[in-house]
């Protein structure tokens, strides 16, 4: 029987339509292939992956999109007792991609963003028993956009503060989901008050505090740790007293969906592992750095193959990675003495 989830994932999980023909518009594109992702279904099946036990908690639609998706979860062996059902459908959104690999979220096709299950997530149908037993709970802020689903976030703070769950927040910011994206911000901001782990790219820095430095974020929530991820030019971070940053790994990228998903992942599988759950966990700043790197490690190797699920590595994979880094960074030393 598996053992009790100790992270949690609530949100969306969802079919991403990724375009075959790289670089060309919406309207050019010939052919999509669904992947599933969805970011907090994309942690939780890259922390189980990884080995660390988790569950999802999200709705989806009773049609054969959403029972594919309960059938991954289960492959994944993601604890599925916090979802929900509905007879809405299963959410799909379509993503183009640059010749790079870049993605941009283009639409939902015929669809509304609200006509889907994952806006409907009801807040009295959350299984307390899970907040009983887990340490973390992961989110993102797209189910803020949906009142029904905003209700189901609020009883699901309310559960983690009663249960002492430290909350991990992931902005994940897509105005496309929102039909009213200008509530978006200040929504977001009051969520902030109660996380623990605040994960955010760039561009979102920018949006929401007009800056990309992590200790200037940090000083408006000091309750958090901050990681500033930028793609190919690495993660800045703000934990604790430490900071800095951290080199990303130069790969043949394929596709960059889910690959902030996989390194947010890849930080909390090293803090599930060194049962870092506080903010006075994080005194050594070499061993931080470590931890960051093999985030980092995990987001790269995610962005290898098409997908945000099918393309994470298992903790192996990781560790050779690693270790073939490691290696090749060792000759170089030897060159350059020699």
């Amino acid at each position: 029987m598996q053992n009790s989830p100790q992270v949690l994932c609530l949100g969306e999980v969802l079919w991403d339509c990724l375009a075959d023909q790289l670089g060309r518009p919406f309207t050019e594109v010939k052919s999509w292939t669904p992947y599933p992702g969805g970011a907090p279904a994309n942690v939780a099946c890259a922390l189980a992956k990884l080995g660390t036990t988790a569950g999802f908690i999200g709705c989806l639609g009773q049609d054969r999109w959403g029972q594919q998706l309960i059938e991954l979860l289960d492959q994944h062996q993601v604890d599925r007792t916090g979802i929900q059902q509905r007879e809405e459908p299963t959410r799909q959104v379509y993503v183009t991609r640059s010749e790079a690999g870049d993605r941009i979220f283009s639409g939902f096709g015929d669809h509304q963003t609200t006509d889907f299950a994952d806006a409907y997530l009801q807040a009295d149908a959350l299984p307390e028993s899970l907040f009983a037993t887990a340490d973390y709970l992961v989110m993102g802020t797209l189910a803020l956009a949906y009142p029904e689903t905003c209700g189901a976030i609020v009883q699901a703070l309310r559960l983690a503060q009663k249960h002492r769950v430290k909350v991990w927040i992931d902005i994940n910011w897509r105005p496309m989901f929102w039909p009213q994206p200008t509530l978006a911000k200040p929504m977001i901001l009051d969520l902030l008050q109660q996380v623990q782990m605040l994960k955010l790219s760039e561009e979102e820095a920018q949006w929401l505090f007009n800056t990309t430095d992590p200790e200037q974020i940090a000083r408006e929530y000091p309750q958090a740790g901050v990681l500033v991820t930028a793609g190919a030019k690495g993660c800045r971070y703000k934990i604790s007293a430490c900071c800095g940053h951290t080199e990303a790994f130069r790969v043949p990228v394929v596709d960059t969906t889910g690959a902030g998903d996989a390194f947010l992942a890849g930080f909390l599988h090293q803090c599930c592992a060194r049962d870092f759950h506080y903010h006075g966990d994080f005194q050594d700043a070499s061993l931080l750095k470590e931890m960051i790197r093999y985030a980092s490690a995990v987001g790269a190797l995610a962005t290898l193959k098409p997908g945000a699920i099918a393309s994470q590595p298992t903790a192996a994979e990781v560790q050779s990675f690693l270790d073939a880094h490691h290696r090749d960074s060792c000759r170089s030393s030897q060159l350059e003495s020699s």
